[in-house]
């Protein structure tokens, strides 16, 4: 098996792998199979067809390169995720005439929630996911298998500051809500049909105040037992079909 380079990503898993073989937004250096027929045929036939190296590797190797989750017998190395600019996502939106529909996190560091959270944003028809370059954890193969193959369709871009990427937002007409617990709105009294930014905060911190003070609005979601939060990828799950609700409604 060759060795896998430092700049390199090992993507893993099934969906994984098919959605970055379909997509080719990610494209694939080699991939890495158990063996070539049954629930392996489709992808190496993607494979073979876009003229990736295949290798049918033991086991025992894949282990090796998946410490830490189920590749399913299969492994795709990619190299370092590209990251979209803030103007390719306003365009894609312009592009599909939809009011731009855009995510922002601030500080979500774990590999699962991110990719929950990718996998929700692309469901809900969301143009695209803005992350910090520092205080996030990075396309890894762990996001991209929490995500389920979504992350192979979703535009996601780094900002070096958050702050200034709001003011930047709100210069393109977007109208930015922050999701803050303490917020004396209820998420659903707002109109979110027109051109928007939902900001939601990390695991443990939330949303920084030098952040939070930049958006347009605040608002919570309502709690009513002992919790006094929600997993941020259950808030984005919320928020966001939120939002898929009230412009379904609009449109007919």
């Amino acid at each position: 098996m060759a060795p896998v380079d430092g700049n390199d990503e090992v993507l893993y898993g099934v969906h994984a792998v098919r959605e970055a073989l379909r997509s080719g937004v990610r494209p694939l250096q080699r991939l890495m199979v158990a063996r070539t027929d049954g629930r392996f045929a489709e992808l190496v036939a993607l494979g073979r067809a876009m003229r990736i190296p295949i290798h049918v590797e033991p086991q025992a190797a894949l282990d090796r390169m998946v410490r830490q989750g189920r590749h399913q017998g299969v492994v795709g190395i990619v190299s370092a995720g590209r990251y979209a600019e803030r103007d390719e996502i306003l365009s894609f939106a312009a592009s599909q005439a939809q009011p731009p529909f855009v995510v922002v996190l601030d500080g979500v560091e774990d590999p699962h929630n991110l990719g929950a959270v990718i996998r929700t944003s692309e469901a809900a028809g969301a143009h695209g996911i803005f992350l910090p370059e520092r205080r996030s954890v990075g396309l890894t193969g762990a996001v991209a298998k929490a995500s389920s193959g979504a992350l192979a369709h979703m535009r996601i871009s780094r900002a070096t500051n958050l702050s200034r990427l709001i003011e930047s937002l709100q210069r393109n007409g977007l109208w930015v809500y922050g999701f803050d617990a303490g917020s004396p709105k209820c998420y659903t009294a707002v109109d979110y049909r027109g051109p928007i930014a939902l900001v939601l905060g990390g695991e443990e911190k939330g949303i920084r105040p030098g952040v939070l003070e930049k958006c347009d609005e605040t608002v919570r979601v309502p709690m009513r037992g002992k919790v006094a939060s929600l997993n941020v990828s259950a808030a984005a799950a919320i928020a966001l079909f939120e939002v898929v609700r009230q412009r379904t409604v609009a449109n007919g």
